[in-house]
């Protein structure tokens, strides 16, 4: 789909060069042709009479001629392994072979005419087989097909039938009618190939990705405006259209400039791979992974470029930030693998339009392999950071599991029994009637129970709050403030529900931080606020009291800062000397 035949010659090696011999060989002999078929325009009195200014026919026809013979050598030259390049050069001799029938020798003539519309035909073929000299699909082969049976077999149908002059030693009789009939249909035949043709080209056209897209633009353009041209002559011819001369040469010159857009393109990529040399400079300076990634991007000219490095301790890819990262399939996106001493050691994942600039991609992987292991090694380190906190996170969930299983325990287990051995008490205490020092005993062990309960519901509270999962977090919070050593504010602006780990964790943080302001802060009272803005729950804890709060001793802080940042939040404490505690947890809320 985009220009291989731009790229340069990557995998020369595959295929051998043509020997320079034969490159010169070919060169003079397009000169050559493109001589003599001057010589046939000017030497041919009918010429000038069928054509009109053979002098201009004749120099067109010589551009197309070694346009696409001089293109094609270079096409070839740089990539051998490419059929674009021969097909180039077959185009451009068989050009000049038309011009035979500009002769008054019969063989020649006869040649010449036969071969009259093959090299429209030919031009279609090079349009559609860009850059790699084959064709994409099925439906393309079948279009060329039809063109060079209509421009082959109808020729030498017309030829049978006469109109061509003294010189075609293929005709059997003399039909004008018939001959002209078949010539409608030859040329209308034809011209439906190439608008057909410039469909394709116009869907290729928009494929081409980001890195290509300005030397590709301007060479697709080209072809279809030679296929155009090519359709509109040949209406013209089938309809008398007026200024059918002046067409024959805008057809000429729209023919020429597709090789000429060829080497304008050629200059483009070569261009392009100058790059490098910028990039091995910046490269000297020990780029930061995200510099050298954008430096990458820069030299080929792709944006989207993503830079990610594989980690054999954890077996997989990873990017910048130490995230795994999948390598893509072949929709959409390519995958280009830098290897260094025999090893991978990162990829690159790109448009695939550059993928037919293989001496780029070359050069600039090369040119990477150098500064990739700071780079690798900062994406271990994050990968690392990323497990280390994924494994925060499932301590934290497998605590939490584990409070709310004790709570369970606790309140189906022991408190029911204490109620019950409560129940039976009170049950003894009425048939000790006669026995007031009894009963007295009984009342003062059912008040020892009833005290042993209230502390292990409390206890049972702070090891897993089963108010939030069956309330919600506002209700709890509210239980919290009535039991809080000190008078609290309270505001709870979260609309709805959070999500269960979101609420405990707003949970936990108020509760300790109360449970320090009535232990540590000597505080009059303290302000609670929670709200949801910009994607996060924020919670706020502000007291009165003597400030000083230590965030480096002790565990309560750090615990909290621990359940914060397992779910990507951030805690921060503000504690002045005589100013009072303030205490601002961020937690990201996506739901």
């Amino acid at each position: 789909m985009a220009s291989a035949a731009l790229a340069g010659g990557a995998d020369a090696g595959s295929a051998r060069r043509p020997a320079p011999a034969t490159i010169w060989l070919l060169a003079l002999t397009g000169c050559a042709a493109a001589a003599t078929a001057l010589a046939f325009a000017l030497t041919n009195e009918a010429i000038g009479a069928e054509l009109g200014e053979p002098l201009v026919i004749a120099l067109l026809n010589d551009w197309i001629t070694v346009s696409f013979v001089s293109c094609g050598l270079v096409a070839w030259w740089r990539r051998p392994e490419s059929r674009f390049g021969p097909l180039m050069i077959v185009a451009g001799f068989v050009n000049f072979l038309t011009t035979l029938s500009w002769t008054t020798s019969d063989v020649p003539f006869t040649i010449g005419q036969s071969l009259d519309l093959l090299a429209p035909v030919l031009f279609l073929h090079v349009f559609l087989a860009f850059p790699t000299g084959r064709l994409d699909s099925r439906f393309q082969r079948v279009l060329l097909a039809t063109a060079y049976a209509l421009a082959i077999g109808l020729e030498i149908v017309r030829m049978t039938l006469g109109g061509f002059g003294p010189h075609n030693l293929l005709e059997i009789s003399s039909n004008v009618g018939a001959q002209e009939a078949v010539t409608r249909v030859q040329l209308l035949g034809v011209a439906a190939c190439c608008l057909v043709g410039i469909g394709v080209l116009v869907a290729r056209r928009r494929r081409v990705g980001q890195p290509l897209r300005g030397s590709l633009a301007l060479l697709y353009d080209a072809f279809g405006l030679a296929l155009v041209m090519i359709a509109l002559l040949f209406g013209s011819l089938v309809f008398d259209g007026p200024a059918v001369a002046e067409i024959r040469w805008a057809t000429f010159v729209a023919l020429g400039l597709a090789p000429a857009a060829f080497l304008v393109g050629l200059l483009h990529s070569r261009l392009a791979r100058s790059a490098v040399g910028d990039l091995v400079v910046e490269l000297r300076g020990d780029p930061a992974p995200a510099e050298l990634r954008d430096a990458l991007a820069r030299a080929l000219r792709d944006p989207s470029l993503e830079l990610v490095y594989w980690l054999p301790e954890f077996g997989s890819y990873a990017d910048l930030d130490g995230r795994p990262v999948r390598l893509p399939s072949r929709d959409g996106r390519a995958t280009t693998q830098i290897d260094r001493g025999g090893e991978h050691v990162a990829a690159l994942l790109h448009d695939p339009a550059l993928e037919d600039e293989p001496e780029l991609l070359a050069a600039v992987t090369a040119a990477a392999g150098i500064a990739i292991d700071n780079g690798r090694l900062q994406a271990e380190l994050r990968a690392r950071l990323q497990e280390l906190r994924g494994s925060r996170v499932r301590v934290i969930e497998a605590g939490q599991k584990e409070r709310q299983r004790l709570e369970r325990d606790l309140h189906d287990g022991a408190q029911q029994r204490l109620i019950a051995l409560s129940l039976e008490l009170s049950r003894l205490e009425e048939s000790l009637d006669d026995d007031p020092d009894a009963r007295l005993r009984l009342v003062e062990a059912r008040g020892e129970i009833a005290k042993s309960l209230d502390e292990l519901r409390a206890v049972a509270r702070g090891i897993h709050p089963a108010v939030v999962s069956g309330h919600g977090l506002d209700v709890a919070l509210e239980q919290l403030a009535a039991r809080a050593p000190v008078p609290v504010r309270l505001s709870v602006a979260v609309p709805g529900r959070l999500p269960e780990h979101l609420e405990m964790a707003a949970f936990y943080l108020v509760s300790e931080s109360l449970t320090n302001v009535g232990k540590h802060a000597q505080a009059s009272s303290a302000t609670v606020v929670v709200s949801r803005a910009g994607g996060q729950v924020v919670v706020e804890v502000v007291d009165d009291g003597v400030g000083g709060a230590d965030t480096e001793r002790g565990t309560g802080l750090r615990g909290l800062a621990d359940r914060v940042e397992a779910l990507d939040g951030r805690l921060r404490v503000w504690s002045p000397q005589g100013g009072g505690t303030r205490l601002r947890a961020e937690i990201p809320c996506v739901s």
